[in-house]
């Protein structure tokens, strides 16, 4: 038994390193492809009035401003308490808020700019639709209210920033004093020392359920 779970933790272990590595590789692209991009801003403000004008004459661009689509159905529950969101989740980038039909939200329509999940930990509630952007490119969010206790949001913390594609955050509005998701799918624990909280990041980091694998989970919105 201990040495299958030596071997379960090394593969872990290796599963991380390799994501970081994967994460400093992307942000090396990351800044080409920024000085690419500025180049190209650069040009596309010589023909920003011709943009403007088709504006103003009614043209609708693909990203609605209200952003109320967030797809439809209902959870439905495995023999191990994970729920599956069972239905449509819109991938949308849109300008506003969303409407979501679950909280925490497991995807839907989102903002074009994911908040940074490589192990990050916020201290106040968060924008719900950066945060399912996270979810797209395969983060896990751990989610709590003021009943959880201290002593399981600091373990749970410092759990998250010892995890790539991970972040945290306080949701007053949520059911159960901790919870966690992933895009589709969504628990509730018990506390930090709850094994199945173990299971759902071995599960859902970077898992097969990841609309966006490999997708970046820095370089996003900091808080």
């Amino acid at each position: 038994m201990g040495s299958a779970k030596n071997r379960d933790s090394a593969a872990r272990k290796a599963r991380i390193e390799e994501m970081r590595r994967a994460e400093r590789s992307r942000d090396r692209r990351n800044r080409i492809l920024t000085i690419a991009v500025s180049a190209v801003v650069v040009a596309g403000l010589v023909v920003g009035g011709v943009v403007l004008v088709r504006s103003q004459s009614g043209d609708s661009s693909d990203t609605a401003s209200d952003g109320k689509s967030a797809g439809t159905g209902t959870f439905v529950a495995d023999a191990d308490g994970v729920q599956k969101w069972d239905g449509e989740l819109s991938q949308t980038h849109v300008a506003g808020d969303v409407d979501y039909p679950m909280e925490p939200p497991v995807g839907g329509d989102h903002n074009q700019v994911w908040m940074n999940c490589n192990g990050d930990v916020y201290e106040k509630a968060i924008p719900k639709v950066n945060a399912v952007h996270s979810l797209e490119h395969g983060a896990v969010w751990v989610t709590y209210t003021s009943e959880a206790a201290k002593a399981d949001v600091d373990a749970l913390a410092a759990k998250v920033e010892a995890t790539p594609y991970t972040l945290m955050s306080p949701d007053e509005d949520q059911a159960s004093p901790i919870m966690l998701s992933a895009w589709g799918y969504q628990r509730t624990v018990t506390g930090a020392d709850d094994p199945k909280l173990d299971a759902f990041l071995e599960k859902f980091v970077q898992g097969e359920q990841t609309p966006e694998p490999g997708a970046a989970c820095t370089g996003g919105l900091a808080g």
